[in-house]
């Protein structure tokens, strides 16, 4: 399944309520580090049915940006439960996302 796409509309819903684990992609089109970690968390969607995974482009979710005070992209954050048990900021690999959930 492809990465989810996450606004503000649809958050408490699709992440906050989930029963998975979710892991988000804080991005932007125009940010370099973003386009080199997009392909990594479409395969990881792809590859992992136990978790969920939503991206949020913080230009169009300014909101959700600053909700989870988003300085710096990309930023990875895993949410459980309704809480964020874990954060990465900056490109990462693919073996390091995983590492992260």
């Amino acid at each position: 399944m492809p990465a989810l796409h996450i606004t503000k509309d649809n958050f408490q819903e699709t992440v906050l309520n989930s029963s998975k684990p979710t892991l988000l992609d804080f991005w932007a089109p125009w940010c370099g580090p973003c386009r080199a970690v997009v392909p990594l968390v479409e395969e990881i969607a792809g590859e992992r049915s136990d978790i969920q995974v939503g991206k949020i482009n913080v230009d169009e979710e300014q909101d959700l940006a600053r909700q989870f005070r988003i300085m710096s992209i990309p930023t990875l954050m895993v949410i459980k439960d309704g809480k964020v048990v874990n954060k990465a900021i900056g490109a990462r690999s693919k073996q390091q996302i995983l590492s992260m959930l």
